[in-house]
Protein backbone atom coordinates (compact mmCIF):
# COMPACT_ATOMS: atom_id res chain seq x y z
CA UNK A 1 0.00 0.00 0.00
CA UNK A 2 1.46 3.31 -1.05
CA UNK A 3 2.12 6.18 1.19
CA UNK A 4 0.94 9.64 0.20
CA UNK A 5 2.92 10.83 -2.79
CA UNK A 6 3.29 14.37 -1.58
CA UNK A 7 2.35 15.76 1.77
CA UNK A 8 2.71 19.32 3.01
CA UNK A 9 5.44 20.01 5.54
CA UNK A 10 4.78 18.55 9.00
CA UNK A 11 1.79 16.53 7.90
CA UNK A 12 1.70 13.45 10.01
CA UNK A 13 3.65 15.10 12.82
CA UNK A 14 0.66 15.35 15.08
CA UNK A 15 1.90 16.82 18.28
CA UNK A 16 -0.11 19.39 20.16
CA UNK A 17 1.05 22.96 19.98
CA UNK A 18 1.99 24.46 23.36
CA UNK A 19 -0.26 26.92 25.10
CA UNK A 20 1.55 30.19 25.48
CA UNK A 21 1.04 32.96 27.97
CA UNK A 22 -1.59 35.38 26.66
CA UNK A 23 0.32 37.88 24.56
CA UNK A 24 -2.51 40.35 24.11
CA UNK A 25 -4.63 40.11 27.25
CA UNK A 26 -6.44 43.39 26.65
CA UNK A 27 -7.29 42.51 23.07
CA UNK A 28 -8.52 39.05 24.08
CA UNK A 29 -10.69 40.47 26.86
CA UNK A 30 -12.22 42.97 24.43
CA UNK A 31 -13.05 40.16 22.01
CA UNK A 32 -14.64 38.16 24.81
CA UNK A 33 -16.61 41.22 25.84
CA UNK A 34 -17.90 41.50 22.28
CA UNK A 35 -19.60 38.11 22.78
CA UNK A 36 -20.79 38.81 26.32
CA UNK A 37 -22.10 42.31 25.62
CA UNK A 38 -24.74 40.93 23.26
CA UNK A 39 -26.71 40.04 26.41
CA UNK A 40 -26.72 43.59 27.79
CA UNK A 41 -30.17 43.43 29.39
CA UNK A 42 -29.38 40.18 31.16
CA UNK A 43 -26.07 41.65 32.32
CA UNK A 44 -27.92 44.66 33.66
CA UNK A 45 -30.25 42.37 35.58
CA UNK A 46 -27.25 40.41 36.91
CA UNK A 47 -25.70 43.61 38.24
CA UNK A 48 -29.09 44.68 39.62
CA UNK A 49 -29.47 41.44 41.58
CA UNK A 50 -25.84 41.54 42.69
CA UNK A 51 -26.31 45.07 44.01
CA UNK A 52 -29.37 44.15 46.02
CA UNK A 53 -27.73 40.97 47.31
CA UNK A 54 -24.74 42.96 48.56
CA UNK A 55 -26.95 45.66 50.09
CA UNK A 56 -29.10 43.12 51.94
CA UNK A 57 -25.97 41.51 53.39
CA UNK A 58 -24.55 44.83 54.51
CA UNK A 59 -27.81 46.07 55.99
CA UNK A 60 -28.46 42.79 57.82
CA UNK A 61 -25.02 42.99 59.44
CA UNK A 62 -25.72 46.54 60.63
CA UNK A 63 -29.10 45.44 62.01
CA UNK A 64 -27.43 42.63 63.99
CA UNK A 65 -25.05 45.10 65.67
CA UNK A 66 -27.85 47.52 66.46
CA UNK A 67 -30.00 44.71 67.88
CA UNK A 68 -27.19 43.64 70.24
CA UNK A 69 -26.83 47.15 71.68
CA UNK A 70 -30.54 48.04 71.80
CA UNK A 71 -32.28 44.77 72.58
CA UNK A 72 -29.93 41.96 73.61
CA UNK A 73 -27.83 43.77 76.24
CA UNK A 74 -30.84 45.59 77.79
CA UNK A 75 -32.81 42.32 77.73
CA UNK A 76 -35.65 43.58 75.49
CA UNK A 77 -36.36 40.21 73.91
CA UNK A 78 -39.89 41.06 72.76
CA UNK A 79 -38.57 43.75 70.43
CA UNK A 80 -35.78 41.35 69.40
CA UNK A 81 -38.33 38.98 67.90
CA UNK A 82 -39.36 41.68 65.44
CA UNK A 83 -35.73 42.25 64.43
CA UNK A 84 -35.27 38.53 63.87
CA UNK A 85 -38.38 38.48 61.64
CA UNK A 86 -36.96 41.38 59.60
CA UNK A 87 -33.61 39.58 59.29
CA UNK A 88 -35.37 36.42 58.07
CA UNK A 89 -37.09 38.45 55.33
CA UNK A 90 -33.81 40.16 54.38
CA UNK A 91 -31.92 36.87 54.24
CA UNK A 92 -34.69 35.33 52.13
CA UNK A 93 -34.50 38.27 49.72
CA UNK A 94 -30.71 37.96 49.58
CA UNK A 95 -30.97 34.25 48.77
CA UNK A 96 -33.56 34.98 46.07
CA UNK A 97 -31.41 37.66 44.50
CA UNK A 98 -28.40 35.33 44.55
CA UNK A 99 -30.39 32.50 42.93
CA UNK A 100 -31.72 34.79 40.17
CA UNK A 101 -28.25 36.19 39.60
CA UNK A 102 -26.82 32.66 39.28
CA UNK A 103 -29.49 31.64 36.76
CA UNK A 104 -28.83 34.69 34.62
CA UNK A 105 -25.05 34.18 34.77
CA UNK A 106 -25.40 30.59 33.64
CA UNK A 107 -27.69 31.69 30.82
CA UNK A 108 -25.31 34.42 29.65
CA UNK A 109 -22.32 32.10 29.96
CA UNK A 110 -23.85 29.22 28.01
CA UNK A 111 -25.19 31.48 25.26
CA UNK A 112 -21.82 33.19 24.98
CA UNK A 113 -19.95 29.89 24.73
CA UNK A 114 -22.56 28.66 22.23
CA UNK A 115 -21.85 31.70 20.03
CA UNK A 116 -18.07 31.22 20.34
CA UNK A 117 -18.33 27.54 19.41
CA UNK A 118 -20.60 28.36 16.49
CA UNK A 119 -18.16 30.94 15.15
CA UNK A 120 -15.32 28.48 15.71
CA UNK A 121 -17.17 25.73 13.81
CA UNK A 122 -18.02 28.17 11.02
CA UNK A 123 -14.37 29.18 10.74
CA UNK A 124 -13.19 25.57 10.73
CA UNK A 125 -15.39 24.85 7.71
CA UNK A 126 -13.84 27.85 5.92
CA UNK A 127 -10.22 26.95 6.68
CA UNK A 128 -8.09 25.60 3.84
CA UNK A 129 -6.95 21.99 3.82
CA UNK A 130 -3.42 23.23 4.48
CA UNK A 131 -4.40 24.13 8.04
CA UNK A 132 -5.57 20.60 8.78
CA UNK A 133 -2.54 19.14 7.03
CA UNK A 134 -0.15 21.07 9.27
CA UNK A 135 -2.03 21.13 12.59
CA UNK A 136 -2.46 18.29 15.05
CA UNK A 137 -6.00 16.95 15.34
CA UNK A 138 -5.40 16.61 19.08
CA UNK A 139 -4.51 20.29 19.32
CA UNK A 140 -7.61 21.30 17.34
CA UNK A 141 -9.81 19.15 19.60
CA UNK A 142 -8.15 20.64 22.69
CA UNK A 143 -9.05 24.15 21.52
CA UNK A 144 -12.65 23.20 20.79
CA UNK A 145 -13.20 21.36 24.08
CA UNK A 146 -10.76 22.25 26.89
CA UNK A 147 -10.14 25.86 25.94
CA UNK A 148 -13.81 26.66 25.31
CA UNK A 149 -14.71 24.89 28.58
CA UNK A 150 -12.22 27.14 30.40
CA UNK A 151 -14.00 30.16 28.96
CA UNK A 152 -17.36 28.75 30.06
CA UNK A 153 -16.09 28.06 33.59
CA UNK A 154 -14.69 31.55 33.94
CA UNK A 155 -17.86 33.22 32.68
CA UNK A 156 -20.02 31.10 34.98
CA UNK A 157 -18.08 32.11 38.08
CA UNK A 158 -16.27 35.34 37.31
CA UNK A 159 -18.99 37.32 35.57
CA UNK A 160 -20.96 38.04 38.74
CA UNK A 161 -18.29 37.50 41.38
CA UNK A 162 -15.98 40.19 40.04
CA UNK A 163 -18.72 42.81 40.23
CA UNK A 164 -20.04 41.42 43.51
CA UNK A 165 -16.58 41.50 45.07
CA UNK A 166 -15.87 45.04 43.90
CA UNK A 167 -19.26 46.25 45.14
CA UNK A 168 -18.81 44.43 48.44
CA UNK A 169 -15.42 46.08 49.02
CA UNK A 170 -16.84 49.56 48.41
CA UNK A 171 -20.01 48.93 50.42
CA UNK A 172 -18.27 47.34 53.40
CA UNK A 173 -15.68 50.12 53.48
CA UNK A 174 -18.45 52.71 53.58
CA UNK A 175 -20.29 50.94 56.42
CA UNK A 176 -17.05 50.44 58.40
CA UNK A 177 -16.14 54.10 58.12
CA UNK A 178 -19.60 55.04 59.34
CA UNK A 179 -19.11 52.81 62.39
CA UNK A 180 -15.50 53.58 63.39
CA UNK A 181 -12.64 55.26 61.56
CA UNK A 182 -9.92 53.86 63.93
CA UNK A 183 -11.13 50.27 63.46
CA UNK A 184 -11.34 50.87 59.71
CA UNK A 185 -7.68 51.90 59.69
CA UNK A 186 -6.77 48.71 61.58
CA UNK A 187 -8.71 46.63 59.03
CA UNK A 188 -7.04 48.38 56.09
CA UNK A 189 -3.60 47.36 57.38
CA UNK A 190 -4.29 43.84 56.09
CA UNK A 191 -4.80 44.93 52.46
CA UNK A 192 -1.14 45.58 51.44
CA UNK A 193 -0.08 42.35 53.17
CA UNK A 194 -2.77 40.42 51.27
CA UNK A 195 -1.75 42.13 48.04
CA UNK A 196 1.91 41.15 48.41
CA UNK A 197 1.02 37.54 49.24
CA UNK A 198 -1.48 37.35 46.37
CA UNK A 199 1.01 38.71 43.86
CA UNK A 200 3.71 36.29 44.94
CA UNK A 201 1.41 33.27 44.80
CA UNK A 202 -0.31 34.11 41.49
CA UNK A 203 3.03 34.85 39.82
CA UNK A 204 4.23 31.36 40.65
CA UNK A 205 0.94 29.54 40.04
CA UNK A 206 0.48 31.25 36.64
CA UNK A 207 3.63 29.51 35.37
CA UNK A 208 2.30 26.12 36.42
CA UNK A 209 -1.19 26.75 35.04
CA UNK A 210 0.40 27.67 31.71
CA UNK A 211 2.48 24.49 31.75
CA UNK A 212 -0.60 22.47 32.74
CA UNK A 213 -2.50 23.69 29.66
CA UNK A 214 0.47 23.03 27.39
CA UNK A 215 0.98 19.47 28.62
CA UNK A 216 -2.76 18.82 28.52
CA UNK A 217 -2.81 19.73 24.82
CA UNK A 218 0.18 17.46 24.18
CA UNK A 219 -1.46 14.61 26.11
CA UNK A 220 -4.70 14.99 24.17
CA UNK A 221 -2.79 14.84 20.90
CA UNK A 222 -0.84 11.75 21.98
CA UNK A 223 -3.96 9.94 23.19
CA UNK A 224 -5.69 10.68 19.87
CA UNK A 225 -2.66 9.32 18.02
CA UNK A 226 -2.46 6.23 20.18
CA UNK A 227 -6.14 5.40 19.71
CA UNK A 228 -6.17 6.10 15.98
CA UNK A 229 -2.99 4.14 15.37
CA UNK A 230 -3.74 1.27 17.72
CA UNK A 231 -3.43 -1.35 14.96
CA UNK A 232 0.02 -0.06 14.06
CA UNK A 233 1.01 -0.05 17.73
CA UNK A 234 -0.01 -3.68 18.15
CA UNK A 235 1.49 -4.74 14.82
CA UNK A 236 4.91 -3.45 15.83
CA UNK A 237 4.47 -4.54 19.47
CA UNK A 238 4.96 -0.98 20.71
CA UNK A 239 2.41 -1.07 23.53
CA UNK A 240 5.16 -0.60 26.12
CA UNK A 241 6.62 2.37 24.24
CA UNK A 242 3.20 3.99 23.87
CA UNK A 243 2.49 3.39 27.55
CA UNK A 244 5.79 5.01 28.49
CA UNK A 245 5.15 8.00 26.21
CA UNK A 246 1.67 8.58 27.61
CA UNK A 247 2.81 7.90 31.18
CA UNK A 248 5.60 10.47 30.84
CA UNK A 249 3.14 13.09 29.60
CA UNK A 250 0.67 12.09 32.32
CA UNK A 251 3.43 12.46 34.90
CA UNK A 252 4.26 15.93 33.57
CA UNK A 253 0.57 16.87 33.68
CA UNK A 254 0.28 15.57 37.24
CA UNK A 255 3.36 17.52 38.28
CA UNK A 256 2.23 20.76 36.64
CA UNK A 257 -1.35 20.35 37.88
CA UNK A 258 -0.21 19.53 41.42
CA UNK A 259 2.12 22.53 41.58
CA UNK A 260 -0.55 24.81 40.12
CA UNK A 261 -3.15 23.70 42.65
CA UNK A 262 -0.70 23.74 45.57
CA UNK A 263 0.44 27.29 44.89
CA UNK A 264 -3.04 28.58 44.11
CA UNK A 265 -4.29 26.70 47.19
CA UNK A 266 -1.91 28.69 49.39
CA UNK A 267 -4.12 31.70 48.85
CA UNK A 268 -6.85 30.46 51.19
CA UNK A 269 -4.69 29.54 54.22
CA UNK A 270 -2.51 32.65 53.85
CA UNK A 271 -5.46 35.02 53.69
CA UNK A 272 -7.20 33.16 56.52
CA UNK A 273 -4.13 33.70 58.71
CA UNK A 274 -4.00 37.42 57.90
CA UNK A 275 -7.75 37.77 58.45
CA UNK A 276 -7.61 35.98 61.80
CA UNK A 277 -4.82 38.24 63.01
CA UNK A 278 -6.76 41.27 61.80
CA UNK A 279 -9.92 39.90 63.44
CA UNK A 280 -8.22 39.65 66.83
CA UNK A 281 -6.58 43.05 66.48
CA UNK A 282 -9.95 44.69 65.73
CA UNK A 283 -11.56 43.10 68.77
CA UNK A 284 -8.74 44.18 71.09
CA UNK A 285 -8.59 47.71 69.62
CA UNK A 286 -12.36 48.12 69.86
CA UNK A 287 -12.36 47.07 73.50
CA UNK A 288 -9.48 49.41 74.34
CA UNK A 289 -11.05 52.51 72.79
CA UNK A 290 -14.43 51.71 74.33
CA UNK A 291 -16.62 50.86 71.35
CA UNK A 292 -19.93 49.17 72.16
CA UNK A 293 -20.21 45.36 71.79
CA UNK A 294 -22.83 45.74 69.06
CA UNK A 295 -20.64 47.94 66.91
CA UNK A 296 -17.63 45.65 67.48
CA UNK A 297 -19.74 42.66 66.47
CA UNK A 298 -20.90 44.40 63.29
CA UNK A 299 -17.38 45.54 62.57
CA UNK A 300 -15.96 42.04 62.99
CA UNK A 301 -18.53 40.71 60.53
CA UNK A 302 -17.73 43.55 58.14
CA UNK A 303 -14.00 42.81 58.44
CA UNK A 304 -14.63 39.24 57.28
CA UNK A 305 -16.90 40.48 54.50
CA UNK A 306 -14.20 42.99 53.54
CA UNK A 307 -11.44 40.36 53.29
CA UNK A 308 -13.53 37.77 51.45
CA UNK A 309 -13.85 39.74 48.16
CA UNK A 310 -10.06 40.10 47.98
CA UNK A 311 -9.71 36.34 48.41
CA UNK A 312 -12.36 35.69 45.77
CA UNK A 313 -10.77 38.11 43.32
CA UNK A 314 -7.39 36.48 43.87
CA UNK A 315 -8.84 33.01 43.27
CA UNK A 316 -10.75 34.20 40.21
CA UNK A 317 -7.58 35.70 38.81
CA UNK A 318 -6.15 32.23 38.17
CA UNK A 319 -9.40 31.11 36.56
CA UNK A 320 -9.42 34.25 34.45
CA UNK A 321 -5.84 33.67 33.31
CA UNK A 322 -6.73 30.15 32.24
CA UNK A 323 -9.82 31.41 30.41
CA UNK A 324 -7.87 34.17 28.64
CA UNK A 325 -5.20 31.68 27.57
CA UNK A 326 -7.97 29.40 26.26
CA UNK A 327 -9.77 32.27 24.54
CA UNK A 328 -6.57 33.40 22.88
CA UNK A 329 -6.03 29.87 21.49
CA UNK A 330 -9.62 29.81 20.23
CA UNK A 331 -9.25 33.24 18.63
CA UNK A 332 -6.00 32.09 17.02
CA UNK A 333 -8.06 29.56 15.06
CA UNK A 334 -10.64 32.20 14.21
CA UNK A 335 -7.85 34.49 12.98
CA UNK A 336 -6.44 31.90 10.60
CA UNK A 337 -6.64 32.86 6.96
CA UNK A 338 -9.66 31.14 5.42
CA UNK A 339 -9.70 29.77 1.92
CA UNK A 340 -9.39 32.75 -0.41
CA UNK A 341 -12.77 34.05 -1.44
CA UNK A 342 -13.97 33.31 -4.94
CA UNK A 343 -13.17 36.00 -7.47
CA UNK A 344 -15.83 38.65 -7.78
CA UNK A 345 -16.38 37.59 -11.37
CA UNK A 346 -16.14 33.84 -10.56
CA UNK A 347 -18.63 31.80 -12.53
CA UNK A 348 -20.57 28.69 -11.58
CA UNK A 349 -19.41 25.61 -13.44
CA UNK A 350 -22.42 23.98 -15.10
CA UNK A 351 -23.07 21.48 -17.89
CA UNK A 352 -19.63 19.93 -17.42
CA UNK A 353 -18.34 18.03 -20.43
CA UNK A 354 -15.15 16.81 -18.74
CA UNK A 355 -12.23 18.27 -20.68
CA UNK A 356 -9.32 18.91 -18.29
CA UNK A 357 -6.09 20.69 -19.17
CA UNK A 358 -2.91 21.32 -17.14
CA UNK A 359 -0.64 23.90 -18.80
CA UNK A 360 2.86 24.59 -17.45
CA UNK A 361 1.75 23.97 -13.85
CA UNK A 362 4.31 24.53 -11.09
CA UNK A 363 3.70 24.18 -7.38
CA UNK A 364 5.54 24.07 -4.06
CA UNK A 365 4.18 23.55 -0.55
CA UNK A 366 7.18 25.48 0.73
CA UNK A 367 8.97 28.19 -1.18
CA UNK A 368 12.19 26.88 -2.62
CA UNK A 369 11.08 23.24 -2.55
CA UNK A 370 9.14 22.67 -5.79
CA UNK A 371 6.93 19.59 -5.97
CA UNK A 372 5.55 19.94 -9.51
CA UNK A 373 7.68 21.35 -12.33
CA UNK A 374 6.09 22.50 -15.58
CA UNK A 375 3.34 19.88 -15.77
CA UNK A 376 1.42 19.64 -19.05
CA UNK A 377 -1.44 17.16 -19.06
CA UNK A 378 -4.58 16.93 -21.17
CA UNK A 379 -7.69 14.78 -20.75
CA UNK A 380 -10.49 14.48 -23.30
CA UNK A 381 -14.05 13.98 -22.02
CA UNK A 382 -14.54 10.35 -20.95
CA UNK A 383 -10.84 9.50 -20.97
CA UNK A 384 -9.08 7.69 -18.14
CA UNK A 385 -5.74 9.24 -17.16
CA UNK A 386 -3.50 7.17 -14.90
CA UNK A 387 -0.83 8.82 -12.76
CA UNK A 388 2.05 6.56 -11.81
CA UNK A 389 5.43 7.09 -10.26
CA UNK A 390 7.39 6.56 -7.05
CA UNK A 391 6.37 8.02 -3.73
CA UNK A 392 6.96 11.76 -3.71
CA UNK A 393 6.74 12.13 -7.48
CA UNK A 394 3.75 14.50 -7.29
CA UNK A 395 0.70 12.31 -8.02
CA UNK A 396 -1.38 13.37 -5.02
CA UNK A 397 -0.32 16.99 -5.48
CA UNK A 398 -1.85 17.03 -8.97
CA UNK A 399 -5.16 15.96 -7.41
CA UNK A 400 -4.85 18.58 -4.64
CA UNK A 401 -4.47 21.27 -7.31
CA UNK A 402 -7.34 20.04 -9.48
CA UNK A 403 -9.69 20.16 -6.47
CA UNK A 404 -8.22 23.54 -5.41
CA UNK A 405 -7.33 22.23 -1.98
CA UNK A 406 -4.19 24.16 -2.84
CA UNK A 407 -3.81 26.84 -5.52
CA UNK A 408 -1.11 26.70 -8.15
CA UNK A 409 1.72 29.23 -8.23
CA UNK A 410 2.31 29.08 -11.97
CA UNK A 411 0.42 27.87 -14.99
CA UNK A 412 -3.24 27.20 -15.66
CA UNK A 413 -5.61 24.33 -14.89
CA UNK A 414 -8.84 24.46 -16.86
CA UNK A 415 -12.05 22.45 -17.12
CA UNK A 416 -13.93 22.74 -20.40
CA UNK A 417 -11.65 25.65 -21.25
CA UNK A 418 -12.47 27.56 -18.04
CA UNK A 419 -9.62 28.45 -15.68
CA UNK A 420 -10.53 26.80 -12.36
CA UNK A 421 -9.29 29.85 -10.44
CA UNK A 422 -12.17 31.77 -12.07
CA UNK A 423 -14.76 29.20 -10.98
CA UNK A 424 -16.58 29.12 -7.65
CA UNK A 425 -15.04 26.47 -5.45
CA UNK A 426 -18.41 24.93 -4.59
CA UNK A 427 -19.35 24.42 -8.24
CA UNK A 428 -15.87 23.10 -9.05
CA UNK A 429 -15.83 20.54 -6.25
CA UNK A 430 -19.45 19.57 -6.91
CA UNK A 431 -18.35 18.60 -10.42
CA UNK A 432 -15.63 16.32 -9.06
CA UNK A 433 -16.08 12.91 -7.50
CA UNK A 434 -13.29 11.69 -5.24
CA UNK A 435 -12.73 8.14 -3.99
CA UNK A 436 -9.71 8.17 -1.72
CA UNK A 437 -7.48 5.29 -0.80
CA UNK A 438 -8.30 5.88 2.87
CA UNK A 439 -12.08 5.68 2.94
CA UNK A 440 -13.84 7.84 5.51
CA UNK A 441 -17.27 6.92 6.87
CA UNK A 442 -19.36 9.07 9.18
CA UNK A 443 -21.23 7.93 12.25
CA UNK A 444 -24.70 6.94 11.09
CA UNK A 445 -26.44 4.29 9.03
CA UNK A 446 -25.15 2.81 5.79
CA UNK A 447 -28.07 4.50 4.04
CA UNK A 448 -27.04 7.90 5.44
CA UNK A 449 -23.38 7.38 4.48
CA UNK A 450 -24.23 6.61 0.87
CA UNK A 451 -26.78 9.43 0.71
CA UNK A 452 -24.05 11.86 1.77
CA UNK A 453 -23.17 11.98 -1.93
CA UNK A 454 -26.55 13.57 -2.71
CA UNK A 455 -28.78 14.38 0.24
CA UNK A 456 -32.00 14.61 -1.76
CA UNK A 457 -31.60 11.10 -3.21
CA UNK A 458 -34.43 8.64 -2.65
CA UNK A 459 -33.97 5.27 -0.93
CA UNK A 460 -34.36 3.58 -4.32
CA UNK A 461 -31.56 5.71 -5.80
CA UNK A 462 -29.31 4.92 -2.84
CA UNK A 463 -29.90 1.18 -3.28
CA UNK A 464 -29.28 1.43 -7.04
CA UNK A 465 -25.93 3.10 -6.35
CA UNK A 466 -25.11 0.32 -3.90
CA UNK A 467 -25.96 -2.31 -6.51
CA UNK A 468 -23.71 -0.70 -9.12
CA UNK A 469 -20.89 -0.40 -6.58
CA UNK A 470 -21.17 -4.11 -5.67
CA UNK A 471 -22.10 -3.13 -2.08
CA UNK A 472 -25.73 -4.25 -2.08
CA UNK A 473 -24.88 -7.92 -1.60
CA UNK A 474 -23.01 -7.51 1.70
CA UNK A 475 -25.37 -4.78 2.94
CA UNK A 476 -28.32 -7.11 2.42
CA UNK A 477 -26.68 -9.72 4.66
CA UNK A 478 -26.24 -7.32 7.59
CA UNK A 479 -28.76 -7.68 10.47
CA UNK A 480 -30.26 -4.21 9.91
CA UNK A 481 -29.38 -3.96 6.23
CA UNK A 482 -29.17 -0.35 5.08
CA UNK A 483 -30.13 0.81 8.59
CA UNK A 484 -27.00 -0.73 10.12
CA UNK A 485 -25.17 1.82 12.26
CA UNK A 486 -21.51 2.33 11.36
CA UNK A 487 -18.73 4.81 12.09
CA UNK A 488 -15.19 5.53 10.97
CA UNK A 489 -13.77 3.79 14.03
CA UNK A 490 -16.06 0.77 13.69
CA UNK A 491 -14.25 -2.34 12.48
CA UNK A 492 -17.41 -4.30 11.68
CA UNK A 493 -16.82 -3.59 7.97
CA UNK A 494 -13.78 -4.69 6.01
CA UNK A 495 -11.63 -2.22 4.11
CA UNK A 496 -13.06 -3.51 0.86
CA UNK A 497 -16.64 -3.04 2.05
CA UNK A 498 -15.85 0.51 3.14
CA UNK A 499 -14.33 1.16 -0.28
CA UNK A 500 -17.48 -0.08 -2.03
CA UNK A 501 -19.60 2.24 0.14
CA UNK A 502 -17.35 5.15 -0.82
CA UNK A 503 -17.78 4.27 -4.49
CA UNK A 504 -21.57 4.11 -4.01
CA UNK A 505 -21.50 7.53 -2.36
CA UNK A 506 -19.60 9.03 -5.29
CA UNK A 507 -21.76 7.18 -7.81
CA UNK A 508 -24.87 8.71 -6.26
CA UNK A 509 -23.37 12.20 -6.67
CA UNK A 510 -22.85 11.39 -10.39
CA UNK A 511 -19.99 13.85 -11.10
CA UNK A 512 -18.57 14.33 -14.59
CA UNK A 513 -14.93 14.14 -13.46
CA UNK A 514 -13.58 11.42 -11.16
CA UNK A 515 -10.48 11.26 -9.01
CA UNK A 516 -9.68 7.73 -7.89
CA UNK A 517 -6.93 6.91 -5.45
CA UNK A 518 -7.00 3.25 -6.36
CA UNK A 519 -7.22 1.22 -3.16
CA UNK A 520 -7.15 -2.49 -3.89
CA UNK A 521 -3.70 -3.34 -2.62
CA UNK A 522 -4.90 -4.33 0.85
CA UNK A 523 -7.94 -6.46 -0.06
CA UNK A 524 -8.32 -10.07 -1.12
CA UNK A 525 -8.51 -11.06 -4.78
CA UNK A 526 -12.28 -11.63 -4.78
CA UNK A 527 -12.95 -8.24 -3.20
CA UNK A 528 -10.45 -6.61 -5.57
CA UNK A 529 -12.40 -7.92 -8.55
CA UNK A 530 -15.63 -6.51 -7.10
CA UNK A 531 -14.05 -3.11 -6.42
CA UNK A 532 -12.56 -2.96 -9.91
CA UNK A 533 -15.98 -3.81 -11.39
CA UNK A 534 -17.55 -1.11 -9.21
CA UNK A 535 -14.94 1.41 -10.37
CA UNK A 536 -15.58 0.53 -14.02
CA UNK A 537 -19.31 1.17 -13.44
CA UNK A 538 -18.44 4.45 -11.76
CA UNK A 539 -16.09 5.57 -14.56
CA UNK A 540 -18.46 4.97 -17.47
CA UNK A 541 -18.76 8.16 -19.53
CA UNK A 542 -16.66 10.18 -17.09
CA UNK A 543 -13.23 11.76 -17.26
CA UNK A 544 -11.18 9.90 -14.67
CA UNK A 545 -7.85 10.53 -13.02
CA UNK A 546 -6.52 7.38 -11.36
CA UNK A 547 -3.56 7.32 -8.98
CA UNK A 548 -2.27 3.86 -9.76
CA UNK A 549 -0.69 1.67 -7.10
CA UNK A 550 -0.95 -1.62 -8.98
CA UNK A 551 0.24 -1.19 -12.52
CA UNK A 552 -1.80 -4.20 -13.61
CA UNK A 553 -5.00 -2.24 -12.99
CA UNK A 554 -4.27 0.55 -15.50
CA UNK A 555 -3.53 -1.43 -18.63
CA UNK A 556 -6.69 -0.11 -20.26
CA UNK A 557 -6.11 3.55 -19.35
CA UNK A 558 -6.28 5.92 -22.32
CA UNK A 559 -3.16 7.72 -21.10
CA UNK A 560 -0.56 6.90 -18.49
CA UNK A 561 1.44 9.85 -17.18
CA UNK A 562 4.66 8.73 -15.52
CA UNK A 563 5.95 11.16 -12.90
CA UNK A 564 9.41 11.37 -11.43
CA UNK A 565 10.82 14.18 -9.28
CA UNK A 566 7.81 16.39 -10.02
CA UNK A 567 7.99 16.05 -13.80
CA UNK A 568 6.14 13.97 -16.35
CA UNK A 569 8.97 11.92 -17.81
CA UNK A 570 6.85 9.64 -19.99
CA UNK A 571 3.33 9.44 -21.35
CA UNK A 572 1.39 6.99 -23.48
CA UNK A 573 -0.73 3.88 -23.14
CA UNK A 574 0.40 0.69 -21.46
CA UNK A 575 1.72 -1.03 -24.61
CA UNK A 576 3.52 2.08 -25.86
CA UNK A 577 5.29 2.64 -22.56
CA UNK A 578 6.38 -0.99 -22.26
CA UNK A 579 7.69 -0.91 -25.82
CA UNK A 580 9.68 2.25 -25.06
CA UNK A 581 11.49 0.39 -22.26
CA UNK A 582 11.90 3.59 -20.23
CA UNK A 583 11.12 4.44 -16.61
CA UNK A 584 7.60 2.91 -16.76
CA UNK A 585 9.05 -0.31 -18.10
CA UNK A 586 11.49 -0.41 -15.18
CA UNK A 587 8.69 0.19 -12.65
CA UNK A 588 6.53 -2.47 -14.25
CA UNK A 589 9.25 -5.10 -14.42
CA UNK A 590 10.43 -4.38 -10.87
CA UNK A 591 6.92 -4.78 -9.55
CA UNK A 592 6.08 -8.04 -11.26
CA UNK A 593 9.47 -9.72 -11.45
CA UNK A 594 9.43 -9.91 -7.65
CA UNK A 595 5.98 -11.46 -7.71
CA UNK A 596 4.71 -8.71 -5.41
CA UNK A 597 2.11 -6.03 -5.94
CA UNK A 598 4.15 -3.18 -4.64
CA UNK A 599 2.66 0.29 -4.51
CA UNK A 600 4.20 2.94 -6.69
Amino acid sequence: MAANNNIPPNKGQKRAMPVQKPKEMKKTLLRLWHYVSIHKFKLFMVFFFVTFSVLTNLVSTRIVGTAIDKYVLPGKFNELARVIAVLVVIYALSASFTWLMTQLCVNVSQNTVFAIRKDLFDKMQALPLKYYDTTSKGDIMSRITNDVDNISLSLNTSLSQAFQSALMIVGVLGFMISLSIPLTCVCLLAIPVLFIITKAITKRSRVYFKEQQRVLGALNGSIEESITGQKVVKTFVKEADELKRLTDLNEKLKSAGTNAQIFSGLMGPASTLINSLCYGLIAVTGAIIGISPGIITSFLIYSKQFARPFNELAMQYNTLLSAIAGAERVFQVMDQEPEPADDKDAIVLTDVVGRVDFKDVCFAYEEGHPILKHIDLYAEPGQTIALVGPTGAGKTTIINLLTRFYDIQQGVISIDGKDITHLTRDSLRSSLGIVLQDTYLFTGTIMENIRYGRLDASDAEVKQAAILSQAHEFIRRLPQGYDTEISEDNDSLSQGQKQMLAIARTMLANPKILILDEATSNVDTRTEIKIQKAMLNLMKGKTSFVIAHRLSTIRNADLIAVLKDGKIVERGNHKELLAAKGFYYTLYMNQFSSGENEAV
